[in-house]
């Protein structure tokens, strides 16, 4: 019997999800985005060329080649064909969340350890919706910023936990670059090693 799973991951939840007609979208895809051993990041519907139905999502490590969009748009194409959940034309764009990401899993927050966030929350955290900060650490519970311009009367740093989480995203520096860049290199690298292991466990 052969097992069809092989490739399908333990996925860690998402801290962000859309609403309306985006929500419905990535309700249907997930699973299957899942199946094939990636993860999603955020589904947008925009007014784009018409109408363009942008996909983001990636590996476990991080990573997303342009090989990785094109098996992830086959995958979604036909189980979108058979939903059918937007009511005209549209284009499908399937991409990686880029360096300048937008933060959506506690991982996140741990991988990208030292690197300025700008983030809004839904309730008020310290009399504040909006924050922008160099993240100094991550817990299971929340992150704490250290604010890179406090105001008067303002604590250095500030913790905001998971659940009033509305929006974060990576502020692109060349620091954000570099280690993105660096960490991009190691997980191709990992990826070649494992494939190299699979083809000489193949042989006979």
């Amino acid at each position: 019997m052969t097992d069809t799973t092989q490739t399908q991951i333990a996925v860690e939840p998402r801290l962000i999800v859309e609403t309306g007609l985006d929500r419905r979208v990535a309700d249907i895809i997930e699973p299957t985005i899942e199946q094939i051993g990636y993860q999603l990041v955020r589904v947008r519907l925009s007014a784009q060329n018409g109408a363009t139905l942008q996909i983001m999502c990636e590996r476990p490590d991080g990573t997303m080649t342009v090989e990785d969009c094109e098996q992830v748009s086959m995958a979604v194409s036909p189980v979108l064909d058979v939903e059918d959940p937007i009511d005209k034309a549209y284009h499908l764009e399937v991409s990686s969340p880029g360096i300048d990401r937008p933060m959506v899993r506690k991982s996140d927050f741990s991988r990208w350890l030292g690197h300025l966030l700008k983030c809004e929350t839904s309730v008020l955290v310290e009399s504040r919706k909006r924050f922008r900060g160099k993240i100094v650490a991550a817990d299971e519970n929340g992150f704490t910023l250290e604010r890179d311009q406090p105001a008067a009367g303002e604590e250095p740093t500030v913790v905001i936990p998971f659940t009033a989480l509305a929006e974060g995203r990576l502020i692109l520096t060349d620091e954000l670059i570099r280690d993105a860049l660096a960490a991009d290199k190691k997980a191709k690298a990992a990826q070649a090693a494992n494939q190299n292991d699979e083809d000489g466990g193949d042989e006979e």
